[in-house]
């Protein structure tokens, strides 16, 4: 009983890319939501779930896996124009701390590093799921994160002036990460 509560004090977890969501959303003409995600990441979590400020996360993101479910816009993001895949081919995260918010969520606090620019990033962790014993024999977790940046701030400054006022991509973009976690002693067995 005392080493499996030593074993819930600090545990490392693999980002499962097959069952994770990196997903973004941007108004487009003002009028609509457009939605997309990358599909090409790995990344490492630590969960101390004794004190759960003391988490990380450090995750690397392929820019070139941005998927919007639309072959020609997919292409114009992986451009100069938007993301230079070919100039700035990672996206990544590192916290550098968590805080407790007001309403009990978890906060994690890092730096996003995207298109050769670093800027502090805020996520709000909603939930962070208990463990779970998945049927091959896996210990998984959960987490959901959503956040907010502005595409400004990294020098995505790409846009084009509507004719009735506004612009074709707002400079808001909502963040929402869905995560299935994998014990990383686990996952290197398996």
């Amino acid at each position: 009983m005392h080493l499996a509560a030593l074993m819930l004090i600090a545990a490392s977890y693999l980002v499962d890319s097959t069952h994770t969501t990196a997903g973004f959303a941007v108004k487009h003409l003002m009028v609509a939501t457009a939605r997309g995600q990358f599909d090409t990441f790995a990344g490492k979590v630590e969960i101390d779930d004794a004190d759960l400020i003391r988490c990380r996360i450090d995750v690397t993101i392929e820019a070139a896996s941005v998927n919007t479910r639309n072959a020609k816009r997919d292409e114009h993001l992986r451009s100069a124009d938007f993301f230079d895949v070919a100039k700035y081919p990672l996206i990544t995260f590192k916290s550098s701390h968590f805080e407790k918010a007001a309403d009990g969520r978890l906060l994690a606090i890092g730096n996003l590093t995207m298109h050769g620019v670093t800027r502090p990033v805020t996520l709000t962790v909603d939930s962070i799921a208990p463990l779970s014993k998945a049927p091959w024999g896996t210990t998984v977790r959960g987490a959901t994160a959503t956040g907010k940046l502005f595409r400004k701030d990294f020098g995505l400054v790409w846009n084009k002036t509507l004719e009735t006022g506004g612009v074709a991509v707002s400079d808001e973009v909502e963040l929402t990460i869905d995560a299935e976690l994998v014990e990383e002693t686990k996952a290197a067995a398996n």
